[in-house]
């Protein structure tokens, strides 16, 4: 089986877009990408626009290799909309050749779904089901695809249980040789999350951490999270690639410290320097100013 990482925060973008080929299939997972229109009450710098840009292109040339695209659920760095978006970098066009001729499995768009997710929902839908070669909808459901079984989890808390956030689905992509799971946005908080992921006993997780940066509101969720993920590690054994919320805390390799086996970022995974835009944009607002500012990355 072939992973490639495709775009998260330690590649400069929000996302956790990965392209899987197993058995002759390839399967785009999570074809979204965005950034934060505020941080620090400031809006992207140049170089995360620049980022941005560079992460839809490659996304957009998976995508042209995929026959089958999952989702996992319908934030804008998860999901491609089919509108001009300047912070997703989407657009029509774009949306299209994401999803047309492609096989769908995607997020439950009715049930297990809160308001606003269940809008973007029909929005998407109304735009796909026209194009798509067939959609399915995925929640707790098990695919075979010519050898290559997809499973797909029950809609679990995106975050921690009773989150107003909504919901979304794992996805595992087993070829009989090695097992991956794909676990976008569980942010290691719902004990429903880990124990479908200990019982499945992956050989590779993909995941996200704990959304850290958020402070007060996410207080509790480091200790959570490490306790959880090395659950996982020690039931498991897995390779752990860990991107996304936590590497929007410029703590994030403390974090990694505190685990029994170190993850490797998406951007560490690909063998190039970590760069969290994102988390350092207070820095790269006063650098593109001429101001003296440093980050431990090059621009």
């Amino acid at each position: 089986m072939r992973v490639i990482p495709l775009a998260a925060e330690s590649l400069g973008v929000r996302s956790l877009a990965t392209f899987v080929e197993a058995g002759g299939i390839k399967i785009l997972i999570d074809p979204g990408v965005a950034l934060g229109p505020r941080r620090y009450g400031l809006p992207p710098a140049n170089v995360e626009i620049e980022s941005l840009h560079q992460m839809r292109r490659k996304i957009q040339g998976y995508a042209r290799k995929a026959d089958v695209v999952t989702i996992s659920h319908y934030h804008y760095d998860h999901h491609t909309p089919f509108f001009e978006g300047l912070y997703e970098s989407s657009s029509e066009a774009l949306a299209k050749e994401i999803y047309a001729g492609k096989l769908l499995f995607i997020k439950h768009p009715r049930e297990n779904i809160n308001f606003s997710q269940r809008k973007r929902a029909w929005a998407f839908l109304k735009n796909a089901e026209p194009i798509a070669k067939k959609i399915e909808y995925a929640d707790g459901r098990s695919f075979d695809l010519g050898g290559v079984t997809l499973e797909f989890s029950p809609a679990v808390p995106h975050g921690s249980e009773g989150s107003k956030l909504g919901f979304v689905v794992m996805v595992l992509i087993d070829d009989g040789r090695e097992r991956v799971i794909h676990a976008s946005d569980i942010q290691l908080l719902s004990r429903k999350a880990i124990e479908w992921i200990i019982d499945k006993n992956p050989d590779l997780l993909i995941t996200g951490g704990p959304p850290t940066y958020l402070g007060p509101r996410a207080a509790g969720s480091w200790e959570i999270g490490v306790e959880n993920l090395n659950e996982i590690i020690r039931e498991t054994n897995a390779e752990i690639i860990l991107d996304h919320h936590i590497v929007r805390d410029k703590r994030y390799p403390e974090f990694f410290d505190e685990l029994e086996k170190r993850p490797k970022t998406f951007a560490g995974y690909l063998k190039v320097e970590d760069r969290p835009l994102e988390a350092y944009r207070r820095e790269l607002h006063k650098i593109e100013k001429g101001e003296g500012a440093e980050v431990p990355f090059r621009l």
